[in-house]
């Protein structure tokens, strides 16, 4: 069970509880549809998404975008009945033995636009481990850099997202747990992401039995291991028809965010375009139908 009361700045509360009816929501990496807002959204609102993840526009990541541009934006996305599930920022991205501080000072920032887009979630990362090296040579550094990010959130009332991805430190389902279980704060929970589990290696059924507690958020993201490419919701080994379906049950309320990247997949985005991105939403519509699960 998961619970977050509302607090001064974000009015928001998360409930995961067994019996608990579920509401999904969908929402959406749009920079993989394209770099135009204006197309992002228009394919956005056909498809009956009114959320984005606000990673890029104009070929820019959202730490990095120009303070008029985050205005022109905002009033884009409030204009056409918009939201944010989350800033889909790139902290945590950097090698474990890169400097801190500066990154500090951009995770400052990105404080800053979560309260300015009224969004109360940051996805963010567990540092790059040098090339060959055991991970739990890092441990301490990793441990110390995530308290220091998850005390920061925890005064602006802003909950943390660790996603999983290969050649960081959670990669792995237990180094995800390890992260989040010894930190044991609120504000730092888990966005699971099946296909960058899938990568590496890393068990499914394994990484779900581990972390279904922490989980706040999916990444929809499927992963064929043959073929070694993303792939649609329920087309690759991801079991996203099982995982939903145990969520909902248990009385999960969160997010459903779609990352395809069906066509380009890279370390600091993706691509999927218009046309197959329609295929990746499609696909999940038809697996939240046919589970009898409600979603927006």
């Amino acid at each position: 069970m998961i619970r977050l009361k509302a607090n001064r700045r974000f009015p928001f509360r998360i409930d995961v509880s067994a019996g608990t009816p579920a509401m999904i929501r969908i929402s959406a990496f749009a920079d993989e549809i394209s770099q135009d807002p204006v197309e992002q959204i228009d394919v956005l609102e056909r498809l009956g998404i009114k959320h984005i993840e606000f990673r890029a526009i104009h070929g820019v990541n959202v730490a990095d975008l120009a303070e008029a541009k985050h205005r022109e934006f905002r009033s884009l996305l409030h204009g056409r009945g918009f939201e944010l599930s989350a800033i889909g920022s790139p902290i945590g991205k950097i090698k474990v033995t890169d400097p801190f501080e500066p990154h500090l000072e951009k995770f400052d920032h990105v404080l800053h636009l979560a309260s300015f887009y009224k969004t109360p979630r940051i996805r963010i990362f567990s540092f790059y481990m040098p090339p060959g090296e055991n991970p739990a040579k890092h441990r301490d550094e990793v441990h110390s850099r995530m308290k220091a990010l998850v005390a920061r959130a925890a005064d602006h009332g802003v909950m943390l997202l660790l996603e999983n991805e290969k050649d960081l430190y959670g990669d792995t389902a237990p180094r995800v747990l390890d992260l989040i279980a010894t930190i044991d704060s609120p504000f730092l929970t888990h966005a699971f992401d099946p296909a960058n589990y899938l990568e590496v290696g890393q068990s499914i059924d394994d990484a779900w039995t581990l972390l279904r507690g922490v989980v706040t958020h999916f990444h929809i993201k499927d992963y064929d291991v043959q073929s070694k490419r993303n792939v649609p919701a329920g087309e690759g080994q991801g079991q996203f028809p099982r995982l939903l379906r145990e969520a909902a049950a248990a009385g999960y309320e969160g997010f459903c965010t779609l990352e395809p990247h069906l066509i380009e997949a890279e370390k600091m985005y993706g691509y999927t375009g218009p046309v197959r991105f329609t295929d990746a939403a499609h696909a999940l519509q038809i697996i939240l139908r046919e589970a009898g699960i409600a979603y927006a």
